[in-house]
């Protein structure tokens, strides 16, 4: 049996015309090697696997070629040629800094470059993974770099190319490799197939391309191995089960499902890829990447962009017109965010669901958050208001409405506040009339002729140009009893002093003596219209108030009707306060206090072995 030779060896190509899509590259060397204007050091970079340690290569043999090509090529007849071909090649030298990446490995390869080559123009060093070498290596390396003998040529190889010195980038040319391509991917995978007589279908091949994300040793390895798993023949359907891929079908009915708020599919749908065995993560990423798919189709200009099987740029057009770009930017935010949590969750199963159900929802989330063409803001209230519901068709309902010509006006539902009744005024009336009142600031008591829930119909005069108490009184008349909402106070000392001095007499009736005596010689100065400040003696005096500062607050701010109220406790400049020792150190400090003046209690804690938590 003949020894197998992997495609990523034996089909490394040989000359420039055969290196796959990097022609920018190839042609700037064969020019230069017909010009005669080779410098003296090359620095190829780039992702892995795109032929830079192969154009490496062919350039150390094309410029030691005795019979060279007038297109720039090597005539891979000569001696220089064959030598190495069969790989006995004296003139090139191959170093792996990866392995051999000390000062005393550089300083051997400088000592080799003083020697002429014996046969040939040229010595080639080629230098793999040069930014593995040691800080001492690279300057050990400079100066030889730098005024190199006219035989020698070095040719450097990175993937990561911020690594290396700006010593040694300075001195080489730099050459930028990029990745390749689906497009020549699949043409040169063709080649090999057709080359090998095998039975590959073209989609297949595209799915090996992009899962190689541009890099040619692997997808040479990836075919190898589905050619081994399926016997020389290698289907789309074959190749997903190797590759552990999701077809882009069950990600259109997932979106479907979320688009028709159908949770129950959408659940069921992923227990069905779940017992296929693909991880959570996997299908997170893999729904992110169809998403962007879809977003990259809204726009004609950027369906280039587009990484698809062949004859699927269609379906992903026809879905994307009629998915809002709000909602697919939102569902790539949800998908992001939980594939980023997804390593820290403890139930995985339970995370993907969680955001399976944030996306069946979105739709409505996005519909309520827009009110007439325009973002609604959320408002802070004070006090509760009615739950306002909308029913919300889906996506192809409305899709169904808009191609029979018709609007669907959707429906606003308002919750009914509890009603209480008022009470009878001295002509009688057959019915008790329901008192409502709009949302105000001041507490109920204030008003005992008329206690009430507060609910706001103002969503029904949304687009009327009168104002809301008008139309209000058009809409219910005599009905219901509407009254304005009182406004804000501003701050007055006699009203505040009175209000400070009655929570001072309820802390005195609930026994809170020390606090009620600090209120009574506190000093109140008005800032502003919504602030003033409190000024004390004493640290204490700061805590007592401190404790009583939510709730007092919360008195002015309705005895005023004014939410923005606020207060500042201060404490008189010149008066100071003997603060404690204990207060004033830290529990480090405290326990060493404490074992300077009973040394048994940290010999006890030695003995113990004991780890304070400071």
């Amino acid at each position: 049996m003949d020894k197998f030779i992997v495609s990523a060896r034996k089909y490394r190509p040989q000359t420039f015309d055969t290196v796959v899509g990097q022609a920018h590259i190839t042609t700037t060397l064969k020019n230069a090697i017909k010009n005669s204007q080779l410098a003296h050091a090359f620095l190829f970079c780039g992702p892995r696997g795109v032929g830079k340690t192969t154009c490496a290569r062919i350039l150390a043999k094309t410029i030691n070629c005795e019979n060279l090509q007038p297109d720039g090529e090597a005539c891979n007849e000569c001696n220089s040629c064959r030598t190495f071909n069969e790989g006995t090649s004296l003139n090139i030298h191959e170093l792996d800094a990866a392995s051999n990446n000390s000062v005393d490995d550089i300083r051997s390869l400088v000592e080799q470059v003083r020697f002429a080559p014996q046969a040939g123009k040229y010595k080639v060093y080629i230098v793999d993974e040069v930014h593995m070498l040691s800080a001492s290596a690279f300057n050990a390396f400079l100066k030889t770099l730098e005024e190199p003998p006219s035989y020698a040529i070095f040719i450097l190889a990175t993937t990561e190319k911020h690594k290396i010195l700006p010593t040694i980038l300075s001195r080489c040319q730099i050459f930028d490799f990029k990745r390749i391509t689906s497009n020549d991917t699949v043409e040169h995978l063709e080649d090999i197939v057709r080359k090998e007589d095998i039975q590959a279908e073209k989609s297949a091949l595209q799915v090996i391309a992009q899962k190689s994300e541009g890099c040619m040793r692997d997808a040479l390895s990836i075919l190898d191995k589905i050619v081994s798993f399926t016997n020389s023949t290698v289907t789309y359907r074959n190749t997903l089960e190797h590759l552990n891929i999701l077809d882009h079908d069950y990600y259109f009915r997932l979106l479907e499902y979320l688009q028709q708020q159908d949770l129950a599919g959408a659940m069921l749908l992923y227990d069905e890829i779940n017992r296929k065995g693909f991880e959570g993560d996997l299908v997170l990423n893999g729904f992110a990447e169809f998403i962007r798919n879809l977003l990259v189709c809204k726009d004609a200009r950027a369906v280039a962009l587009l990484d698809v099987m062949d004859g699927m740029q269609q379906k992903y057009t026809s879905v994307a017109a009629n998915s809002p770009a709000a909602y697919l930017v939102s569902a790539l935010n949800i998908l992001n965010e939980a594939e980023i949590n997804f390593k820290m969750a403890r139930n995985k199963r339970l995370h993907v669901e969680l955001a399976l159900i944030k996306l069946n929802f979105l739709q409505q989330a996005l519909e309520l958050s827009v009110e007439n063409g325009s973002v609604v803001k959320k408002k802070r209230l004070d006090n509760p208001v009615a739950l306002k519901y909308r029913a919300i068709p889906s996506f192809q309902q409305k899709a169904a409405v808009a191609a029979a010509g018709k609007t669907a006006e959707p429906k606003l539902y308002i919750e009914p506040a509890a009603v209480l009744p008022q009470p009878q005024a001295k002509t009688q009336q057959p019915q008790q009339q329901p008192a409502v009142q709009q949302q105000a600031p001041q507490p109920v008591r204030q008003q005992p002729q008329a206690p009430a829930n507060v609910t706001s119909p103002a969503a029904a005069a949304v687009k009327s140009k009168k104002s809301l108490l008008e139309a209000l009184r058009e809409k219910y008349g005599d009905q219901y009893r509407i009254e304005e909402v009182k406004e804000a106070e501003p701050l007055r000392m006699d009203k505040l002093q009175q209000i400070w001095l009655d929570y001072a007499d309820k802390m005195e009736s609930q026994q809170k003596h020390s606090a009620s005596n600090t209120f009574r010689i506190a000093r109140l100065e008005i800032q502003s219209d919504v602030r003033f400040s409190v000024h004390v003696n004493a640290l204490v005096q700061q805590r007592f108030i401190e404790a009583e500062k939510m709730m007092v607050t919360d008195n002015i701010q309705q005895a005023f009707n004014n939410r923005g109220i606020t207060l500042q406790i201060v404490i008189e400049e010149g008066i100071k306060e003997d603060v404690p020792a204990h207060i004033s150190m830290n529990s480090r400090q405290r326990f060493e206090k404490i074992a300077d003046q009973y040394p048994w209690i940290k010999e006890l804690k030695d003995r113990l072995k004991m780890e304070l938590d400071y």
